[in-house]
């Protein structure tokens, strides 16, 4: 396939308009990370789709939250892959479950989706999904960018990289190689993200004028605990290291965007309002930094207790998620991440 002109930027971009970016799909409707919740994003009008990545074992990057399936599938009702729960410490956190590394494509081809958070989001569409494949997805996109003549970007972010490298299975290059494969991918804007840092750098000096279209956003966690890289080698960095004028500037050295968690940029303050803004902004525009946040949630359990509708952890409220998400682009933020693309599409439009 051949990118049209029409095709080769985004829409949001062109446009000026902060760019929605369906978190793992549109995954407050629908099972994350299936095809089904990507296409249903796409619908709602969301200018990126994020498929968290990781690998199997025959080394095909295929889109999963974590790498431990068995609270996205029904792995564990499965008695033919019961004898591969096991134990593991991954970033210095121990798990129990079942590993992608641990199947082939074929196996978890044979697996079905669940919902991560069944309390808040309900069961009704568990076991009617495959694991999708980032061909898969990419496939998907470039066809919706066919019919509806918009750009979808894609926004891959790679988990546990530095796991899958010690275990023989890095994901870097398989994704770079993968993009390559698509035409769609060679023009159509993509960011890689990551939590850690090595993995970033190293992508940095990989990418060349050839990758254009590509660029590389660090994810920042919350400010007192470290990337896992960083914990790895014994480092004491922080991300709150990472969010200073100097670490900053350190990030700008090989990335174009930072996505903090929202409560970086803007915290809740004691009696459950939106508090004002931290200096990160102003640090991040100082360094030439971009700012796309996540994740804005729509039910009451995610949002400051003052845009609740009701007591019900499980209620959506709608009202209070647009306006958390309208505080944030006053900010200037240039994007944001979404479990409900079309309540972003809606924040973003009316402004």
């Amino acid at each position: 396939m051949t990118v049209s002109p029409l095709l080769s930027a985004n829409a949001g971009e062109c446009t000026g308009k902060p760019l929605v970016i369906a978190h793992r799909g549109a995954s407050a409707l629908l099972p994350e990370h299936t095809l089904a919740a990507y296409a249903r994003a796409i619908a709602d009008g969301a200018d990126y789709i994020e498929p968290d990545l990781v690998a199997t074992r025959d080394g095909v990057l295929v889109a999963r939250h974590e790498n431990e399936i068995s609270g996205t599938t029904d792995v564990a009702q499965r008695p033919e892959f019961a004898a591969r729960k096991r134990r593991q410490v991954i970033d210095g956190e121990a798990f129990e479950g079942w590993f992608s590394e641990d199947f082939t494509l074929a196996e978890l081809k044979t697996l079905r989706a669940r919902e991560r958070l069944p309390e808040l989001r309900g069961t009704a569409h568990d076991g009617q999904y495959v694991i999708a494949t980032l061909d898969e997805i990419i496939l998907l996109a470039s066809e919706h960018a066919v019919h509806t003549g918009r750009t979808i970007g894609l926004i891959p972010e790679i988990k546990h990289p530095g796991h899958f490298q010690r275990i023989g299975l890095p994901m870097e290059e398989r994704l770079l190689e993968t993009l390559a494969a698509h035409a769609y991918t060679r023009e159509a804007p993509v960011v890689i993200q990551s939590f850690e840092q090595a993995n970033l750098r190293a992508l940095r000096a990989r990418l060349g004028p050839s990758h254009g279209n590509i660029r590389l956003l660090q994810l920042l966690g919350t400010a007192n605990t470290q990337p896992s890289d960083a914990l790895a080698a014994g480092k004491p960095t922080r991300y709150a290291d990472l969010m200073t004028p100097v670490g900053l500037q350190d990030i700008a050295s090989y990335a174009d965007i930072i996505g903090p968690w929202t409560r970086l940029l803007i915290p809740v303050a004691d009696d459950g309002t939106l508090a004002a803004p931290t200096p990160l902004m102003t640090r991040a525009r100082a360094a030439g930094l971009d700012v796309w946040p996540y994740t804005f949630r729509p039910e009451n359990d995610f949002l400051p207790p003052a845009l609740r509708e009701g007591d019900d952890p499980h209620t959506r409220s709608e009202a209070g998620s647009l306006t958390e998400i309208r505080a944030y682009l006053a900010l200037g933020i240039g994007g944001f991440f979404t479990d409900d693309p079309a309540l972003g599409r809606r924040a973003v439009d009316a402004r």
